[in-house]
């Protein structure tokens, strides 16, 4: 199994004219993004990998930009040699729409370079910095019957003191791996109990990392399950350590930093969203159409059908988790629909689907549909279908989509979407568990809005409230979360820690708020979050407002403003200034301010612009809810 996630084995094969392709890259500057994104998505091993690094170099010194891409800076600490790495995460980023610019710590200086504010790692004003240190960084020592409590405390204080150092010299969000215990045991099996031994120490010691990571905002990156996965012996190399230093065998540094870069992604709200299957031979052995209900496999005491069950089992843990499940099938759609409806064991029903398209329209067609219906972009969306055609047709025709390859055996289904990483999550909140029922009562709107002609007959219908106050403690964990995955209904994607937004909070500096939504189809939890600035005694500026595509058209940005005037007024302040810096994906918002009744006042270079809004006589399209707030002016 270890080969599986070692090869990549989700990944579709690299095209065989690989290296031509990758030296045509500089020669076609208006091709060029388009080609490094689609090799990056292919199972490169490493030499590829450095190579396409290489190239994208090339490209960039060539005076070209990865202009659809997301800029991250990263710096990489570690006790390792540094080279393979860096290039292969070059290389993996385009895979998940970055554009990575990496240097590493000096060698064999992490520590003494974090210390340092005059270090190249502080002055590379980085995004994040990556400690990734293993064992043998830490002040650990096999003291067999001694105080494992001790021992994990001081590998503690010793990480403490390099976030620390982090805080002090840099803004920089940490990435801290966690710590894979060496192979070898000493008492076998005992180990795993054995106070003081290493094994024991280090397991202890991984599971209290988190929480001191999570108090200064960082992000943990499970390196030591990584490991586990593939197996310890075959994860550690000593010979590869003895002669360049490397921390893990080579060949898993395509999968490491496959793990390093979905992390980052994560971290900008690139996670995907939505999980669109088919279904025969994808949720059951057989086709439904040829087999009837009583031939496709999917029952106990048959081995593949068995294995359907399992991998239903863990989709049911996806849409508990959050992430939206969706069908496109070449069907007639009351067919399709028999197997949910009256198949006695099967797990997934039609009440876990928002959208259930069952017709014989080609897969790209119905995947448009399903990302306009759900109001998800299509970089949102995995698609799953044991076909290898429609898999490449799909890659072909949509290439945001994400398209596993699908192993023959549905033992393994479940397997290759864990390990494809496709829903990567840095935090998890009660709120996140309820997504897929707010999407899933998006789709029922949409459906209702196609009966209702006037849009204020529709707005009516939704019989909406909508609540608002100050970011809190309570919810400051899903703020965080927006803040850092909103990227298309943002005016300024400007990202903050859970401490930055804590501060915000306790600032008389700054006015916050909180909103959430609730309608005749269900709660939709937190939609929007805003952040005001005082400029003067006069003026407050915007910003941060961003708010959930989910509830785009119901004139949810006419009621928060308001709100925010109505606060500013209490405050005396005369002016809200709004600031829209564009980016490749919030081109949405474009005229957000202007369609509000801002006057623009400014334009930069940047592109960006400011707005300009009197409180005093402002006047606010408002929309038909019932408004909960701790603004009497409001009410």
């Amino acid at each position: 199994m270890s080969s599986f996630l070692q090869n990549l084995a989700w990944l579709a094969k690299p095209p065989a004219d690989f290296r031509s392709r990758c030296g045509q890259i500089t020669a076609d500057p208006v091709q060029g993004y388009s080609t490094i994104r689609s090799l990056a998505t292919t199972a490169l091993d490493t030499n590829q990998l450095l190579r396409l690094a290489k190239t994208i170099h090339r490209y960039r010194q060539a005076g070209q930009s990865d202009d659809k891409s997301t800029p991250f800076r990263l710096a990489y600490v570690s006790n390792g040699t540094p080279d393979l790495i860096l290039g292969a995460l070059t290389g993996t980023a385009p895979r998940y729409g970055l554009a990575l610019e990496c240097i590493a710590s000096n060698y064999d200086q992490p520590v003494q370079d974090i210390l340092n504010p005059d270090s190249l790692v502080h002055h590379f004003n980085a995004d994040a910095l990556l400690i990734a240190l293993d064992w043998r960084a830490l002040p650990i020592a096999a003291n067999l019957g001694g105080s494992t409590n001790d021992a994990v405390n001081r590998l503690l204080d010793y990480i403490q003191v390099i976030l620390e150092g982090v805080r002090d010299n840099d803004k920089a969000t940490c990435i801290v791996q966690t710590f894979p215990p060496p192979a070898e045991r000493i008492l076998g099996s005992y180990d795993r109990v054995l106070p003081g031994s290493p094994l024991n120490v280090l397991g202890r010691f991984n599971l209290a990392l988190d929480d001191m990571v999570q108090r200064v905002g960082g992000v943990l990156l499970d390196v030591a399950a990584l490991a586990e996965s593939v197996g310890l012996v075959n994860w550690h190399s000593s010979s590869a350590w003895n002669l360049a230093k490397f921390q893990f065998s080579e060949a898993f540094v395509p999968l490491y930093a496959d793990y390093v870069c979905r992390t980052i992604a994560a971290m900008r709200g690139k996670s995907r969203r939505c999980l669109v299957l088919d279904l025969d031979n994808t949720l059951w052995g057989g086709v439904i159409g040829d087999d009837g209900l009583a031939g496709i496999q999917i029952a106990q005491g048959d081995a593949t059908g068995e294995a359907f069950l399992d991998f239903q089992r863990y989709l049911l843990s996806l849409r508990k988790a959050g992430v939206v499940l969706a069908v496109s099938s070449k069907n007639n759609d009351q067919t399709a629909r028999l197997p949910f409806r009256q198949h006695p064991e099967m797990l997934l029903r039609e009440e876990h689907f928002a959208v259930f398209q069952a017709n014989w329209n080609d897969k790209p067609s119905n995947l448009m549909a399903i990302s306009q219906q759900l109001s998800l972009g299509l970089e949102s969306i995995v698609f799953v279908d044991d076909n290898p055609f429609e898999r490449e047709l799909v890659r072909r025709t949509l290439p945001q989509v994400a398209v596993p390859e699908m192993p023959e055996d549905p033992a393994l289904y479940a397997l290759t979407l864990s390990s494809a990483g496709y829903f990567e999550s840095i935090s998890f909140s009660p709120e996140d568990s309820k997504r897929a029922d707010f999407y899933q009562g998006n789709a029922r709107r949409a459906a209702l809005q196609l009966q209702v002609t006037d849009i204020e007959s529709y707005l009516e219908s939704l019989q909406m409230e909508i609540w608002f106050q100050p970011f809190e403690e309570t919810g400051r964990k899903r703020i965080t979360q927006l803040i850092n995955k909103s990227n298309q209904f943002n005016l300024t994607t400007r990202r903050y820690t859970e401490a930055e937004v804590a501060s915000f909070e306790a600032s008389p500096d700054f006015f916050t708020m909180q909103v959430r939504l609730k309608d005749a189809f269900g709660d939709n939890g937190m939609i929007s979050a805003v952040i005001c600035r005082a400029n003067s005694g006069l003026e407050w500026v915007i910003d941060t407002w961003l708010m959930s595509c989910r509830v785009l058209g119901r004139r949810v940005e006419n009621m928060v403003l308001r709100e925010i005037l109505a606060h500013a007024s209490e405050r005396g302040i005369r002016y809200v200034r709004g600031l829209y810096l564009p980016t490749d994906r919030n081109s949405l918002v474009e005229h957000h301010y202007p369609n509000l009744g801002f006057s623009h006042v400014a334009s930069h270079a940047d592109g960006s612009t400011e707005w300009l809004l009197p409180v005093e006589g402002a006047n606010v399209l408002p929309a038909p809810m019932v408004v909960h707030s701790e603004s009497l002016a409001a009410q």
